[in-house]
């Protein structure tokens, strides 16, 4: 048992090692020059070109109100290399495990998970329904995508949801700009691209002053 055990051990140490070899060469490492990303390399990490954070709402279903929205968004963890990001995502539950209805929000550091933030306000979001079935598996190469710096015009994206609801999941990419109608629909290409979805993939896109105008995020959307 316990070599079976160590071999389990060396395997998954093994695969994340291979993770983050894949990551390192994904990142835009000579656009920044901060404290933070040198004192991160004389630590021996890979520093990320963002730092990002990541919340968990967990609500009873009903009408959403602002105050009752804000308080149950619970910031969970921060990091800003790849090693941060494997050690929190690999103790974050799967979506298959949690509850109806959850969101997971994977934002830029500084920027909350609400639609009347600065940074979310004049943008919109792109919205993906996938079965349960197959949810988790893209979930984890959009979060790649984004700690990558792999999507087209990165500074315009604020952050990715994951919403858990009873007959599907839902994948939602915010956006700062929702009038820049060619970067809109440049970011819907590119998460298609990258996320490897059917080029007549219908995608869905709302605008946060519309979800503020109605109170609801997936309904009331244009296709596109």
């Amino acid at each position: 048992m316990e070599i079976a055990e160590r071999r389990d051990d060396e395997i998954r140490d093994a695969k994340e090692s291979a993770n983050i070899d894949n990551l390192k060469s994904q990142y835009v490492t000579d656009s920044f020059s901060d404290e933070r990303y040198s004192r991160e390399l004389k630590d021996g990490l890979h520093p990320l070109r963002y730092k990002f954070a990541i919340w968990y709402t967990r609500r009873t279903p009903g009408v959403r109100s602002q105050t009752s929205y804000e308080d149950n968004i619970k910031k969970i963890v921060e990091f800003s290399t790849v090693e941060g990001f494997w050690a929190s995502y690999c103790h974050l539950a799967r979506s298959s495990l949690l509850p109806n209805p959850t969101d997971l929000h994977f934002f830029k550091d500084g920027i909350r998970p609400l639609w009347e933030d600065g940074a979310n306000c004049n943008g919109g979001k792109w919205i993906i329904r996938f079965s349960k079935v197959v949810s988790a598996r893209f979930w984890e190469d959009l979060l790649l995508a984004l700690v990558g710096d792999q999507l087209d015009d990165a500074e315009n994206i604020c952050g990715a949801v994951l919403s858990v609801r009873i007959n599907e999941d839902i994948i939602s990419v915010w956006n700062r700009n929702a009038s820049d109608h060619q970067a809109v629909m440049g970011l819907r290409d590119s998460i298609k691209r990258h996320l490897k979805l059917p080029h007549a993939y219908v995608m869905e896109y709302k605008p946060h002053d519309a979800s503020l105008r109605d109170n609801s995020s997936y309904r009331n959307t244009w296709r596109g």
